[in-house]
């Protein structure tokens, strides 16, 4: 009997970390994958990436309209609720062997109580990470991994994290950060591919990334931050591919920055593109900027430098080639400077990701099709036992 899987998504970015293992489990006689589709992958506005999904040829069990319109802090919490109403009794009618999901923003953690009341086995990737940035996303990675079954984790520092908050080690598996993967298995567009692709007329023999995205702490000035990177990039005349931020509160003054700049020769901002075409603007890049987590989980295998601007991902296990600057002009000017010079050079050369392999795809699909979960999903384990190991 093939075993039956649901994943969760809601965004292109974290559709992105699971896309190679959703791959191989499509691929698999033994498996049948069916996808539930909400929240930004629906929605114009961000890029419509539910295009991606069918690209891919993964078959959607759900399309659930999620997103509301609206910079408020409430406007996620409300998205959640529409999410749980209108996909629980979906997955109860399909009953699934496995429901899967990746990271930390809402759609996670409904996707862990509804494994937990219909009673099927669930499965956290990167749980046990943890972000010093006071961002509401860390105590729902946190949340959502004491309601899970089982654990993909990055690294051994978040698979000793959930041991210690009373999760049993034969339920957590350390198999390398899986948003690896699509590095070795995308094929790269030259510099001149990518020129004629966006009919971009100078010779871009050098460019930057910037992905940035607000959060709570920078509430009031994130915007400031953006531009400020933005101008540091056009004092140092150095062109980038700019990426739209994400749905978070916040995001509408972001959006007016880019206005701002919308017909600046310096930048070319996107929503969304193809995987292959982001992949290869990411691995010719002179180096990225902003405050993405691909900066300090996935930068360092390509190797590229990368610039953290601000307080989102302080307090990450990083790479060697992750500089921290504050949102001033100045010290954003100064990290560019030094991920440029010839010091630097040396440090990028020798650098490896902490992270894994590139190989974690497969890891997954042999735990996956090699278990059963069934035994695990009523956990009766002491919180002060485990954390005493």
């Amino acid at each position: 009997m093939r075993k039956k899987i649901v994943a969760f998504t809601a965004i292109r970015s974290e559709y992105d970390l699971l896309s190679g293992l959703y791959k191989l489990l499509n691929e698999d006689p033994d498996v049948e994958l069916k996808i539930v589709v909400s929240g930004a992958h629906l929605s114009k506005t961000y890029g419509y990436s539910v295009t991606d999904i069918e690209s891919d040829g993964l078959e959607i069990l759900a399309r659930i309209e999620t997103l509301i319109d609206s910079d408020s802090k409430a406007s996620r919490i409300k998205s959640g609720a529409i999410l749980l109403h209108n996909s629980v009794d979906i997955v109860a009618n399909y009953n699934p062997d496995l429901i899967i999901y990746a990271g930390d923003r809402e759609e996670v953690i409904i996707a862990s109580l509804i494994g937990g009341y219909l009673e099927i086995p669930t499965m956290h990737f990167f749980g046990g990470d943890h972000v010093k940035d006071s961002h509401i996303d860390n105590p729902i990675r946190h949340a959502t991994s004491k309601l899970s079954t089982i654990h993909m984790v990055s690294h051994k520092e978040h698979a000793q994290r959930l041991i210690r908050m009373g999760e049993s080690e034969d339920r957590v598996y350390n198999i390398g950060s899986i948003a690896l993967d699509k590095f070795i298995n995308e094929s790269t567009r030259s510099k001149n591919e990518i020129r004629k692709y966006f009919k971009i007329n100078h010779g871009l023999d050098s460019f930057a990334v910037v992905i940035f995205h607000p959060i709570p702490k920078e509430r009031d000035f994130s915007a400031d931050i953006f531009e400020n990177i933005l101008l540091s990039l056009k004092e140092r005349n150095i062109y980038a591919f700019v990426s739209y931020p994400n749905i978070d509160p916040g995001n509408r003054e972001i959006i007016k920055i880019i206005d701002k700049y919308q017909n600046d020769v310096n930048f070319l901002f996107y929503r969304n593109q193809p995987r292959s075409i982001f992949i290869s603007i990411y691995k010719n890049a002179t180096f990225i900027i902003g405050n993405s987590s691909s900066g300090i989980l996935e930068s360092a295998s390509i190797p590229i430098p990368a610039i953290n601007v601000g307080y989102r991902q302080t307090g990450r296990l990083a790479n060697e080639n992750v500089v921290f600057a504050n949102g001033e002009i100045s010290s954003i000017v100064g990290a560019i400077d030094k991920v440029q010079s010839k010091e630097y050079e040396k440090i990028i050369k020798n650098v490896k990701n902490i992270y894994g392999d590139g190989h974690s795809s497969e890891k997954a699909l042999n735990i996956i099709k090699n278990n059963d979960f069934n035994s695990l999903i009523f956990k009766d384990e002491d919180i002060l036992e485990n954390a005493s190991q």
